[in-house]
């Protein structure tokens, strides 16, 4: 297949990335966004590799052992197939496909036949319900729906004329997916696709509100995942593991477009329950060099005997909420091997991240990514420059990796931008070297006493003592202070709940934390989250305001 000029152009950025992938600053002085005016991700970038290539793309392993390996050639002609299959089904360039289904190849191969046709997809998690997919098909506008055959059940609750493809076991009045594989495996695109053709509609998992629909590009994420790469480290023939849920923008990012970028094969272990001996084993079965995963896996994995792994990942990294400093100690006593943090959105690619070959700050997520200006806007007058402030980005150097808009709320979309930055909703403190800790959500960060706390920092000086496994820290209120500091705790193995585990970790809080900073409440309590594993801490702040569920431990009343 003939290189086309864009393909040239992405081509030479990524390689610009990779051979400066541990000297950042000469790959954030030097690195220049492509920004090609027409662009397909599937036809331009992944067909180009893939012609003749039988290196392996997808390695997916079920808990049973079984095992699927496509390779990249597989892929490019399957979903070839499955692109004029669905052509032929009537979906159209512009139309919106609902897309819900699990850690299967069938995903990967609708994903690239869906960009070849330059249809929106609109990706789901199975996890959600007929209340959640009435939303999405009512606001996303979809015209198309292709789910697991177990899932089609849910759509009997959500009304609408849209087309249904069924992948699995044959379902009445479903398409069968299967009659894919019969098409013709070589595609024609009907049009060019643009680069600011709408690739991509994805619904945020709403920790604080209702979720947002926010809009991608056929260069946002395809081309703004470059970074991504960068972060993570990865390289041509690696073997990377990013634990994620389907339907949620992490695992685009870390399952499709960063390690495809890099030429990297895309490695799932497709558990139904975590398992920590289980996916060592198998990560040490495939060579895992890279390994990506939430907080929540990393708190659990460390539980374990992490000596397990024979031959520990290359390159470890955590994003979707900051990882804890004890986290990060253990992972490095046992494997060798430094967790590298980093911070973005559903509606970016990855803004700032500890990237290979950098000086490591205890707390830091690192510095800004090749091709993002990160400001941080003083609190009070949004002037940028601030030492501590909302993390935000700069327009006037827009990056390739931010969202186009907030898909039908342009009242939203301008609150984000207003002022010629792209406004994050959270809040960082930078060093004199230009490292960014992150301190909170703007609306997690509340006072006790006039003073400022940020609930990310008392979590993480919970989770320093062994008995906590997962904490969540709200504002609880107070006639005196205005609001103190309450921790919601889910215990470790060997734990029990009551006052006496209670009085153990209030003085642990006391031993750690500032006066003004201690914890002064204490619930044990499983902890609310998104479908996605973020914490509902808005949940939180509700339940706490009108009342405890369970026994609430008082700080001055144990003592």
């Amino acid at each position: 297949m003939a290189a086309s000029g864009a393909t040239e152009e992405f081509r030479a950025a990524r390689d610009f990335l990779l051979r400066y992938r541990e000297e950042y600053r000469a790959a954030y002085d030097g690195f220049v966004w492509p920004r090609p005016r027409q662009f397909n991700w599937a036809l331009d970038w992944f067909d180009a590799i893939a012609d003749g290539n039988d290196r392996t793309a997808l390695h997916i392993v079920e808990e049973e052992g079984t095992e699927t390996r496509l390779s990249f050639d597989d892929l490019s002609i399957r979903s070839a197939r499955v692109a004029n299959w669905l052509r032929a089904q009537g979906v159209r360039a512009g139309e919106r496909v609902v897309v819900m289904l699990g850690n299967q190849h069938e995903l990967w191969e609708v994903a690239l036949a869906a960009m070849k046709l330059r249809a929106v997809v609109i990706p789901a998690t199975p996890l959600l319900g007929p209340v959640d997919l009435r939303d999405r098909v009512e606001r996303g506008q979809a015209t198309h729906v292709l789910v697991r055959s177990e899932d089609t059940e849910k759509f009997a609750e959500v009304p609408g004329d849209y087309t249904r493809i069924a992948v699995g076991d044959k379902i009445d009045n479903w398409l069968s997916y299967a009659d894919a594989y019969t098409a013709d495996p070589v595609f024609q695109p009907d049009g060019v696709t643009r680069s600011d053709d709408t690739l991509m509609l994805y619904f945020t998992s709403g920790t604080t509100a209702r979720p947002k629909l926010v809009e991608h590009t056929h260069t946002s994420y395809p081309i703004g995942h470059l970074a991504t790469m960068y972060w993570i480290g990865l390289q041509p023939g690696d073997v990377h593991l990013n634990i994620s849920s389907p339907g949620w923008a992490k695992h685009a990012w870390s399952n499709l477009f960063a390690p495809w970028n890099a030429e990297a094969t895309v490695f799932v272990y497709n558990y139904s329950r975590f398992d920590a001996p289980r996916l060592m084993a198998a990560m040490d079965r495939a060579g895992v060099s890279s390994f990506c995963a939430p907080p929540t896996v990393w708190r659990m994995l460390i539980q374990a005997d992490l000596t397990q792994l024979e031959n520990p990942p290359r390159e470890a990294v955590a994003a979707g909420e900051p990882l804890n400093p004890e986290v990060i100690e253990t992972v490095r006593r046992e494997w060798g091997v430094t967790i590298r943090d980093g911070f973005g959105q559903t509606e970016t690619a990855v803004q700032v991240s500890n990237s290979p070959g950098q000086l490591l700050k205890a707390g830091s997520m690192g510095r800004p990514s090749p091709g993002y200006r990160v400001e941080l806007l003083d609190p009070v007058t949004g002037e940028p420059g601030a030492s501590e402030g909302e993390i935000a980005l700069d327009l006037a150097a827009r990056p390739v990796g931010l969202m186009a808009t907030y898909h039908g709320d342009p009242e939203l979309t301008g609150q984000a931008m207003a002022g010629g930055y792209y406004r994050t909703g959270d809040i960082g403190s930078r060093d004199a070297d230009g490292y960014i800790t992150y301190v909170g959500r703007s609306d997690d960060v509340f006072k006790a006493s006039d003073y400022k706390i940020s609930p990310f920092e008392l979590e993480s000086a919970l989770l320093e003592h062994a008995a906590v496994a997962e904490a969540a820290v709200v504002p609880a209120p107070d006639p005196l202070r205005l609001a103190v500091p309450k921790a919601y705790v889910v215990l470790a193995d060997g734990w029990e709940p009551g006052p006496e585990t209670a009085k153990i970790l209030f003085a642990h809080s006391r031993s750690v934390l500032s006066p003004y900073k201690r914890v002064r409440r204490l619930e044990f309590a499983e902890l609310p989250k998104t479908v996605s594993g973020k914490i509902r801490r808005i949940e939180l702040r509700e339940r706490t305001a009108k009342g405890s569920i369970t026994t609430e431990y008082d700080e001055g009343e144990l003592r």
